[in-house]
């Protein structure tokens, strides 16, 4: 058996007493003077993680992505560790021996920053820093600050916010009484007065009081923007336009798909979370039925729950469409991880509202970067899936005609005599029905079409049969 197929059941001692170096993860230093490094902000990091299930090779991608994160938010990576544990250690993640081992790593790298990948308690957080004498981050604060890079929207930069302070709250700490903003009893001194004895308010106290506050009114503000987003999707609704909704894992190229198929002029970058405020484009269909299709934000594994909260009414544009478009990263080591980790923050979703999630449509993407034995090992582990490449446009044409069928029909066919006086009914037949045949005759226009319920009442005057078939 390989060391790579061990699992946490099957722990070899010398692996237990080790940090496991995770090769490639180094980038070279540059010189830069103590002015540049300061006015730049750069962090020169050191990741470590905690392995406690799975492949050694699940493990090192974990943190590879982890890597890939910290590149995100403008740092750069040094050095990865990885620990094999049964479980976490509940006082400092990796054990006090491995710290410090881990210690002595971040001394030879002249590290400023250690980020775990996982979440930290604040038990843990105050002892790794206590012990390494660095600043000590976990995925969590890492995702949330390459979100609040991100957000531009004001919707987006309130969720964010709140997401934030949500992590924030149970983290906070007290240093010591001489931040009291008053003085207990005799501490006071002669001069106290009244009013002035007693405990007092720590400056811990009063800032959670101010982050409670802020939170309050951010909750505020957001509920005020969801009645909006509300009011856009029930027009939607109303005028029943089918609506497609594109979901994936971060940097699984979903904005190019959106560009490819409306061309919607999107921002599309090579970087995780580039998009986190939806973007909503009207398209068509090969027979010219209109629908909207909506680039949502990125997933990734172990999403912060904080988020999901923040997010869930961008979120739920995805839930409420009538066709969820899974783009996967058919170049990726793993992807059936990443459609996992993508239902998976879905499913929550769907758990609070007690409603099925939307059909679900496969798009295996970037098939011009990955190799034919993945992309055939993907057709067979998610059969149905489309296989493109948004780039090249390669398979896209295919798609819009999965898109086409998938997308619900307008279920009311018409057999009507439109006079020539009522042509704007003929154009929103065209616009938003689906029609079967056309003739122009001497008296007006003949249509059979297919169209929705209200459509068909505006043409119920004009019924060549003076009835409506479902």
């Amino acid at each position: 058996m390989t060391d790579a197929e061990l699992s946490t059941g099957e722990l070899e001692l010398e692996d237990r007493a080790s940090l496991r170096r995770v090769a490639g993860l180094s980038t070279e230093l540059q010189d830069i003077t103590e002015v540049e490094y300061r006015q730049l902000r750069l962090e020169r990091v050191v990741l470590v993680g905690v392995w406690t299930e799975g492949s050694a090779a699940q493990s090192e991608a974990s943190l590879a992505e982890l890597a890939r994160l910290a590149e995100t938010a403008g740092s750069e990576v040094l050095e990865g560790v990885v620990q094999r544990r049964i479980k976490p250690d509940p006082a400092t993640y990796i054990g006090s021996g491995k710290v410090r081992e881990l210690r002595d790593v971040v001394i030879a790298t002249g590290a400023d920053t250690v980020v775990a990948d996982g979440e930290l308690s604040p038990g843990q957080l105050r002892q790794l820093e206590e012990k390494l004498k660095v600043k000590v981050i976990d995925r969590t604060a890492l995702i949330l600050d390459i979100f609040a890079q991100h957000a531009r929207s004001k919707e987006g930069k309130a969720q964010v916010e709140l997401a934030q302070l949500q992590y924030l709250i149970p983290r906070l700490r007290g240093w010591g009484e001489s931040l009291s903003r008053q003085a207990g009893g005799r501490a006071g001194g002669a001069n106290g007065g009244v009013g002035l004895r007693g405990p007092g308010e720590t400056k811990l106290e009063t800032d959670r009081r101010r982050i409670n506050k802020r939170v309050s009114k951010l909750r505020r503000e957001i509920a005020a923007m969801d009645t909006i987003r509300e009011t856009k999707r029930g027009r939607r609704v109303a005028n029943e336009v089918p609506s497609a909704a594109i979901v994936g894992y971060t940097n699984a190229g979903k904005s190019s798909l959106l560009n490819a198929i409306t061309g919607a002029g999107v921002l599309v970058e090579d970087a995780l979370f580039a998009t986190l405020d939806p973007t909503t484009r009207r398209a068509e269909t090969p027979d010219g039925r209109t629908y909207t299709l909506t680039d949502t934000v990125g997933f990734v594994r172990h999403l912060p729950h904080q988020l999901v909260d923040a997010f869930r009414s961008t979120l739920e544009e995805a839930a409420d469409a009538d066709l969820l478009v899974h783009v996967v990263d058919g170049s990726d080591p793993a992807p059936e991880e990443q459609v996992n980790a993508v239902r998976e923050v879905l499913g929550e979703i769907t758990q609070r509202r007690s409603e099925p999630l939307p059909p679900e449509l496969i798009v295996i993407n970037k098939a011009d970067a990955a190799d034919e034995l993945s992309l055939a090992r993907l057709r067979h582990v998610l059969p149905g899936a489309v296989v493109v490449s948004a780039r090249t446009e390669e398979g896209i044409g295919e798609l819009v005609d999965i898109i086409a069928e998938r997308l619900p029909r307008p279920e009311v066919v018409v057999d009507a005599l439109v006079p020539y006086a009522r042509g704007e009914l003929v154009a929103r037949v065209h616009a938003d029905g689906e029609v079967l045949t056309e003739e122009h005759l001497e008296e007006g226009t003949h249509l059979k079409a297919r169209v929705r319920p209200d459509l068909a009442a505006a043409l119920e005057t004009y019924l060549a049969n003076g009835s409506l078939t479902r």
